[in-house]
């Protein structure tokens, strides 16, 4: 009963320690991943909601 709950304690300082040694080096990429994300998502706005303009404009009848 012992041996699983070891293993896991075992995996978790790893898992802490691993995160403190690779986060120094892995933390300015993150958010350089977490910029351009944002960036490519208002362009993707953007280019939706000027879309959704135009459909309705073509949908309008001529009369008015």
């Amino acid at each position: 009963m012992f041996k699983p709950m070891l293993q896991l304690a075992a995996v978790g300082i790893v898992g802490v320690a691993a995160w403190k040694l690779f986060s120094v080096f892995l933390m300015p990429f993150v958010w350089w991943f977490v910029k351009i994300a944002l960036l490519v998502g208002a362009v993707l706005f953007v280019v939706w909601w000027l879309r959704k303009d135009n459909t309705k404009k073509d949908g309008e009848s001529p009369a008015g």
